[in-house]
């Protein structure tokens, strides 16, 4: 019997044999060709992922630098804890890139893991204009409360994260979800000069925060582990290891929402996924090599974005706004990360003047507005200088860092049209009044509108370009 099964084995054998080594060789080409074809792919993924990661990331240095490097100047305190900014900018504030001086900011994180945080805020007198912005990990804008969205009337908001299914409690005005566990709130409250401080500082001290336990009297709920936070590394986090950085971070966006299954899947193939491990050195290669072209194709792509953007009016808001356009996510956190919705506030670019040519501050421009042609605001404007490339303020002589239509003693004409001086050099005693200060060099000049008016996205407004003086 078991020579019978030997011969019918060795039949079979030298029967198949010959289909077993065709089907090898094909096996092995095919493996060749998507050998050869890997590489291309691997690039292409890679950059998509960086473009999808960078705003994640720089999300990310603000986290570390307000919650966790306790030696940052940037320190908040941690989770939980406002720190209030009264005092107006400054060119040696480097917080965070285009700062502005007309709202002061309230920051503050909250980590939504362990149960919903509530965010109280006070009557705010004389309709002076706030507003607390919510972003998320990804920095979308998830959440408003202020003065265009609840009013000025006291209240209080509750905040919950992806896992939260609690019923809302007595007392809370309304609740707002966030995809993602960690969220921040940059708070914003018009100031009026430097006069005006104290008052802001009366207002300042009545926001607070506080977890849904401690505003209904009861039991925290068990705390959750700890989080060791990697250390923010901006060159790591900006070569092939922002894979590292972004694969810790999908840990506190899970689920995943679900226009990114597939995108998500893609990502696995270069090693991204919540919470995975990521080491660069244990890669071979072809594929080390082709992660790391993928991460300068994307840092090229992101910079040809940037010089053809120069409005922020689709840049920021709610994931449904963005329409998961995460070319226009990575432009906004590069050019100025955490601005508003264009609803609550938009913001102009001036790059170059009325001849296309870039802005120069030994060069004095004029901006000429008709009474038509002022920015239509519900709130007020105004346009901030700052040098290049860093976007921080400018020092000058008169600490004048923006100008607009609540600047003491700007002066009209008598039809109502405006005329700004922007230049390096002071414009005459007779010009002062309305003079926006610039540096020698290389600038750009950002208007902020806020509670733009109809008019602004109809297009029926027109922003006016920068004309040379005497021109």
């Amino acid at each position: 019997m078991n020579a019978i099964r030997r011969s019918a084995l060795e039949l079979l054998s030298r029967i198949f044999a010959p289909l077993l080594g065709a089907l090898c060789a094909c096996l092995i080409m095919s493996s060749a060709a998507h050998a050869q074809a890997a590489p291309d792919e691997t690039r292409a993924t890679a950059k998509e992922a960086f473009i999808y990661a960078y705003p994640m990331l720089f999300n990310y240095k603000t986290l570390y630098q307000q919650t966790v490097d306790k030696q940052s100047n940037s320190y908040v305190g941690g989770f939980g804890r406002f720190r209030h900014y009264s005092q107006p900018y400054g060119p040696q504030n480097k917080d965070i890139v285009t700062p502005n001086n007309d709202t002061p900011y309230s920051w503050v994180w909250l980590d939504l893991r362990h149960e919903p945080w509530v965010l109280s805020v006070p009557a705010i007198p004389d309709k002076r204009y706030y507003v607390f912005q919510w972003i998320d990990l990804f920095t979308y804008n998830f959440a408003y409360v202020g003065s265009r969205t609840t009013g000025e009337k006291a209240g209080h908001y509750l905040f919950a994260g992806p896992h939260w299914n609690g019923e809302t409690p007595p007392g809370i005005d309304r609740v707002f979800r966030s995809e993602t566990d960690f969220i921040v709130a940059l708070g914003r409250t018009a100031l009026d000069g430097p006069s005006d401080v104290k008052n802001v500082q009366r207002i300042q001290q009545q926001y607070k925060v506080a977890p849904l336990s401690a505003f209904e009297h009861k039991a925290p709920p068990p705390p959750m582990p700890a989080v060791s936070f990697p250390k923010w590394d901006e060159a790591r986090a900006t070569s092939i290891d922002f894979i590292a950085y972004l694969n810790f971070l999908l840990q506190f966006t899970q689920p995943a929402n679900a226009s990114e299954v597939a995108l998500m899947q893609r990502f696995e193939k270069i090693g991204i996924g919540a919470g995975r491990p990521f080491d660069a050195a244990k890669l071979d290669a072809p594929t080390r090599d082709a992660i790391a072209a993928g991460v300068q194709d994307g840092k090229a792509a992101l910079a040809t974005s940037i010089k053809a953007t120069t409005s922020s009016y689709d840049l920021f808001g709610t994931r449904e706004e963005m329409k998961n356009d995460y070319m226009k996510r990575a432009v906004a956190a590069a050019m100025g990360i955490y601005g508003n919705t264009k609803d609550e506030a938009v913001y102009v670019g001036y790059h170059e003047d009325a001849e296309h040519r870039p802005l120069v501050g030994t060069q004095p421009y004029v901006l000429h507005f008709d009474k038509k042609d002022l920015p239509p605001a519900r709130f007020f404007w105004s346009m901030t200088m700052y040098e290049l490339p860093g976007r921080g303020l400018v020092a000058n002589p008169i600490n004048r860092y923006s100008i607009g239509d609540r600047t003491r003693g700007l002066k009209y004409g008598a039809d109502g049209s405006l005329d700004l001086y922007v230049q390096h050099v002071s414009p005459g005693k007779d010009k002062a009044s309305n003079w926006l200060p610039a540096p020698a060099g290389a600038y750009t000049v950002i208007m902020r509108i806020y509670g733009p008016e109809a008019p602004v996205f109809d297009g029926s407004w027109q922003i006016v370009k920068p004309v040379k003086a005497g021109g």
